[in-house]
């Protein structure tokens, strides 16, 4: 089972990032175990949306937006979502890839300590990146994200083992909604930071690059369903912990090391740190890849990953990362643009996906089920949800 194990794993280790650890310590501080059913609602929405992609990929064996701009009939119209699509995710994933890398510092920083050479740490951290995007071709690559992606889950789970949780409330709480005081903005940043636009993207060109078959579609589903599921157990496992831990004074997941400290010793610290690495090293890897993959598709470059023009895209927005910690730039303006654009561009593709899943023309007799369309629908309707709150969230409206 593991050996067939491919795309969806990099699909994990991009929604669970830094950004995504953070939110899941603040919700078990925060809220306890009550929100647990949220990450399992993302979690499925995960799987339906993922699922979708990677099978458009395997049968078309084309990019997300190949496929879309071959049945967009009207030329203006077509003009248009790739100019938004395009937009959103490089300038959406230049901005989140600081963030990522500034974890995965948090994490170094963890484990080797403060001081001067840590002024450094960003560069290590691009550097690293650098040379595996730069000299790994998809095999390696997925080898290199299965072992980090491993060691995330390890620490994290290690982590909310140590704090001895409640099963009972745990199984409660993942299976019976409840809505606490002041919790539904938490309960949208805990799903918005795992339904994300660009992994769509990611799934459809990444899939194609392992399989080419029809033959192949079910061991892509499963594949889908159980590299995001290790995903969402990881997310959980950081919630548990944050939970179970009974602290009151977080703002980030180092917080939450600290913390942990005076009860488990020093070996917390380790366990988180070290997660906290991990997740930020393949997060500051798939937000580059991703990017290069929807530039590639939307200008129409036929060479994939060993073309130039690939490389200079993800490139160009590892480098943005880096320089954003290097030289103390903040870049919560960029951010909040990003949050815009991810604002508009999710409900757009989420809409997209399941116009394309359902044409004949293309997925013939593998088109969704009605079932499957009931699933994408309510999806679409949240999404075009979290798109609204985005945007007034950063106009200060809401």
């Amino acid at each position: 089972m593991f050996r067939k194990i491919g795309p969806g794993i990099l699909v994990a280790a991009a929604f669970v990032g830094p950004g995504t650890i953070t939110v899941c310590t603040l919700a078990g501080v925060h809220f306890g175990y009550s929100l647990l059913w949220a990450v399992l609602v993302s979690i499925v929405a995960t799987i339906v949306l993922q699922e979708m992609a990677g099978r458009i990929g395997v049968l078309t064996q084309k990019g997300l937006m190949d496929v879309v701009k071959q049945e967009i009939g009207s030329p203006l119209v077509r003009k248009v979502v790739i100019a938004l699509v395009l937009l959103a995710i490089l300038v959406g994933n230049a901005a989140y890839e600081a963030g990522n890398i500034g974890g995965a510092t948090l994490g170094l920083e963890g484990i080797m300590g403060q001081g001067f050479i840590s002024k450094f740490y960003p560069a290590f951290i691009g550097l690293a990146a650098f040379l595996l995007l730069w000299f790994s071709g998809y095999k390696t690559l997925e080898k290199v994200f299965v072992g980090l992606v491993g060691l995330m889950g390890l620490c994290f789970l290690l982590a909310a083992i140590m704090t001895g949780p409640s099963l009972l409330e745990i199984g409660k709480n993942m299976f019976v909604p409840s809505l606490p005081q002041g919790s539904l903005l938490t309960i949208v940043a805990l799903v918005g930071t795992t339904v994300v636009p660009y992994n769509l993207f990611l799934h459809a060109s990444l899939v194609k690059e392992k399989w080419n078959s029809k033959d192949d579609l079910k061991t892509a589903k499963w594949d889908t369903i159980i590299s995001i599921a290790l995903g969402g157990l990881v997310s959980m496992a950081i919630l548990i912990t944050a939970a179970s831990a009974s602290l009151t004074d977080v703002t980030g997941i180092m917080d939450l090391a600290t913390g942990l400290e005076p009860l488990f010793g020093k070996s917390a610290v380790y366990f988180i740190a070290a997660g906290l690495l991990a997740a930020g090293v393949t997060s500051a890897m798939t937000a580059p890849l991703a990017a290069a993959f929807v530039a590639s598709s939307c200008l129409g470059w036929k060479n994939g990953m060993k073309d130039i023009r690939f490389k200079l895209v993800w490139m160009a927005i590892l480098f943005v990362g880096v320089l954003f910690l290097s030289f103390d730039i903040q870049p919560i303006k960029v951010i909040q643009f990003a949050q815009v654009a991810n604002g508009m561009v999710l409900p757009i593709m989420a809409i997209l996906l399941l116009w394309i899943v359902n044409r004949v023309s293309v997925m013939g007799e593998y088109r969704n089920k009605l079932f499957q369309n009931f699933l994408g629908f309510a999806i679409v309707l949240f999404s075009i949800f979290l798109g609204i709150r985005s945007i007034l969230k950063v106009i200060g409206v809401f």
